[in-house]
């Protein structure tokens, strides 16, 4: 129970840390986005409206820019906001061909299309091919597209397309492609967050998730022992305040009395009492006394 409130309250903690980062949204949704197509970058974070500064190569391209604008020039792009610093990097290709996956976070169990795309002198490509990691991808080919359906860990990796553009034999650059596990796929143990595929005989990834998770769970850990242990404190206290009082212990012949002393009358001079025997009897005339004063 405790490791499950701590990945609670650690995932709540990185989905508040990544709302609080720059994004750079692209539209059309696509990556590496391509100069023919048209494509709208916006600058999406805290901080000032027209306060926002544009990066193109690693270089000053645009001081107090506006938060979208649409794009006429290759290159590589980021923008920064005051409140939440600078965004991931955007590529915007005019390469003569080129290989497009969609934006965003690619989850196992998703569909994943890739399109194979030439821009230049209004060319088609023909006889396309998709690679992953240089061997040759075998799916659902539509035309110029391919659709893998549904994703696993092992689609992970670097893509790419070739074909015929005109009557020039072509390539695209590689593409990186990552494939996330779902949220509900992941258990956390102290210190290591430990992610299950749903096929566990062909895949098994084990993530650390740094001292931040540890820390947390010890933290969680002490204030649950630190609330029992006071609990048991006041439990034990109170138990002890209900418990009765045990019988005295029957005397012994010879032993001399000290307690139950009754008071029968009392002046100013004198006190008169009557000591009562063992388990509340009269003693008897060869009982010995304590003074009692």
């Amino acid at each position: 129970m405790a490791g499950k409130v701590a990945l609670l309250l650690w995932a709540q903690t990185l989905g508040l840390a990544g709302a609080q980062t720059t994004q750079l949204l692209v539209d059309p949704p696509w990556r590496p986005a391509v100069l023919w197509d048209q494509v709208t970058l916006t600058c999406q974070g805290l901080g000032t409206t027209g306060a926002i500064t544009w990066y193109k190569d690693g270089q000053l391209w645009w001081q107090e820019g506006p938060d979208n604008f649409t794009v006429t020039e290759r290159g590589t792009y980021t923008c920064h906001r005051p409140g939440t610093g600078l965004s991931p990097p955007v590529i915007v290709s005019d390469d003569n061909l080129v290989l497009q996956v969609p934006t965003g976070v690619l989850l196992e169990g998703d569909t994943m299309t890739l399109r194979c795309r030439c821009g230049h002198w209004n060319h088609t490509v023909t006889r396309v091919r998709f690679y992953q990691d240089e061997k040759e991808v075998r799916g659902f080919i539509n035309g110029t597209e391919l659709s893998l359906y549904p994703l696993q860990l092992n689609h992970s990796g670097q893509y790419s397309c070739g074909g015929l553009v005109g009557s020039w034999q072509s390539r695209s650059a590689a593409v990186a492609v990552i494939v996330h596990v779902p949220v509900d796929n992941v258990t956390i143990t102290p210190g290591v967050l430990e992610v299950t595929p749903q096929d566990k005989w062909t895949h098994r990834e084990t993530v650390a998730a740094g001292i931040g998770g540890a820390l947390l769970f010890l933290l969680l850990l002490m204030g649950v022992i630190v609330a029992w242990h006071r609990w048991h404190s006041v439990a034990t206290r109170k138990q002890q305040e209900r418990a009765p009082l045990d019988p005295p212990a029957p005397q012994e012949e010879g032993e001399v009395l000290y307690t139950h002393v009754v008071v029968t009358k009392r002046d100013s001079q004198v006190t008169y009492a009557e000591l009562q025997g063992p388990q509340g009897q009269p003693q008897e005339p060869g009982d010995i006394y304590g003074n009692v004063l």
